[in-house]
Formats: C-alpha cells, sequence, structure tokens
C-alpha cells in the first residue's frame, strides 16, 4: 500500500487549519462573543467546506482545497454584509472578490492540466466573475435566509450561466496550453461540474444563512472542540502511516 505524499501533506494542513479554526471558537468570549467576527467565520468555513468538498468529489483533493479555501474565504465576507444588509460594493471589491476566487480555480486547474491552463483559467475566470458582478450576477443573488432548501429561476439561470461560460473558459484555456484533442472534453467536464456544484450551494444557501445567524453560543465552543479533534486526527494520519510502514512515494 503507498500513498502520494503531496495528499499526506495536504491532510496534515488541514488538520493544522481546523486546530486554529476551533481554538478561534473556544475563544468566542475573546473575540467579541455576539457581535464578534465568529459568524462570518462560520460561514467561511460551512461555504468554504462546502465548494471544497463539491469540487474536491469532482476534480480531486487538490482542486477541492484550493477552491474550497478561497471560496470560504470571499462567501464568508460576502454574505456577512448581506445579512446586515449593507449597501453593494464597487467595481474594486467585486474584482478581488472575483480574483481571489479566480486564484483558486487557477491553481486548481494548474495542478490538474499545467500552468498554461491553470493561469489561463484563473485570468478567465476573474474576468468573467468581475463582469457578470456588474450585470448583477453575484454570489448573494436573491438572498433570503429560510428553514429549508430553496433554488430560485435566478439562481438556477446563473448556475447555467457558469456552466456555459466556465465550459467555455476551459476550451479556450486547453487550445492555449495546447491540449485540441482533449479541450472538449476537459471544457465539457469543468463547466458541468462547476455548474452542479453552483445550484446545489445555491440551494444551500438559505439554510445556512439561517443557522449562521441563530447559533447558540453554547454551541459555538461545541463546534470548536469538534474542530480540533478533527485537525489533531487528520495531524495524526502522517504518524499512522510511519506506524503501519505504509509506504510514501
Amino acid at each position: 500500500m503507498t500513498i502520494d505524499k503531496h495528499t499526506l501533506a495536504l491532510i496534515s494542513i488541514v488538520g493544522s487549519s481546523l486546530d486554529v479554526l476551533g481554538a478561534l471558537y473556544l475563544a468566542y468570549d475573546l473575540l467579541g462573543g455576539e457581535h464578534g467576527p465568529l459568524r462570518t467565520l462560520t460561514r467561511a468555513v460551512t461555504y468554504g467546506a462546502l465548494f471544497g468538498t463539491g469540487y474536491g468529489l469532482a476534480f480531486g483533493p487538490v482542486f477541492g482545497i484550493a477552491t474550497g479555501v478561497t471560496h470560504g474565504i470571499t462567501l464568508g465576507f460576502e454574505y456577512a454584509r448581506a445579512s446586515k444588509h449593507r449597501p453593494m460594493q464597487g467595481f474594486l471589491y467585486d474584482t478581488a472578490m472575483s480574483a481571489i476566487r479566480g486564484v483558486g480555480f487557477g491553481v486548481g486547474t494548474a495542478y490538474l492540466y499545467g500552468r498554461v491552463f491553470g493561469a489561463m483559467f484563473g485570468a478567465l475566470s476573474t474576468v468573467a466573475q468581475a463582469i457578470a458582478y456588474r450585470a448583477g450576477i453575484r454570489p448573494t443573488i436573491d438572498y433570503q435566509p429560510a428553514a429549508r432548501l430553496r433554488l430560485t429561476k435566478r439562481q438556477f439561470l446563473t448556475a447555467v450561466n457558469r456552466t456555459v461560460g466556465y465550459g467555455i473558459a476551459g476550451y479556450v484555456s486547453a487550445i492555449i496550453a495546447h491540449e485540441r484533442a482533449h479541450a472538449l472534453g476537459v471544457s465539457i467536464e469543468i463547466g458541468l461540474m462547476i455548474g452542479a456544484v453552483t445550484a446545489f450551494s445555491s440551494a444551500c444557501m438559505p439554510v445556512i444563512e439561517w443557522r449562521a445567524d441563530r447559533v447558540p453560543e453554547k454551541r459555538m465552543g461545541v463546534f470548536g472542540v469538534g474542530l480540533i479533534l478533527i485537525g489533531f486526527a487528520l495531524q495524526s494520519v502522517q504518524y499512522w502511516i510511519a506506524l503501519l510502514d505504509v509506504s510514501v512515494v
């Protein structure tokens, strides 16, 4: 039995990150309690896990972690602002959010298809998202917390738009990366998977937002302990591998 060294490193990094997040939840009162940043952090962790899992199942752990982290960071801030009914930010803010997620897509696709593909796909993703923001197509479209899953018509059309847009971006990136033979297959796979994850996540959004502002203080601590234990378990994997003489390549 063997395990890839990069996968092992990613497992340890995720474990360390969960330990840090868990410690923050345990420090709920020190961070401002109800009016502190943990509601935003809750959103970031939840959306990061949701998108990271979805993309990870479709494209592998590296793609999942890269996109999960960048989606969690940006969506945590965006939905926190939406929950407080703050006005939409300007072009620079929209471009920054787009660029951060673009980096995640770029890193993920670079790992799968090469640096040229990743650089082009990340750049196209950033530009396309920035334009979409200006057209009113943003993650918080039809924002309305609720106790059940819901996918509005505009959210569905947004998912379709992303399916087509990212499919085109994948095709163009493959052509520029001199992967013409696989361009169509790659573009269809990328477009369909990103569209599907977007649609599912949009349907989950009302429930996530409903829960985020209604998590009791005591559960924050329980959640923190859970994250620390999961992080500890993930970091222990490397030691179990050594103990069981599993080959690392």
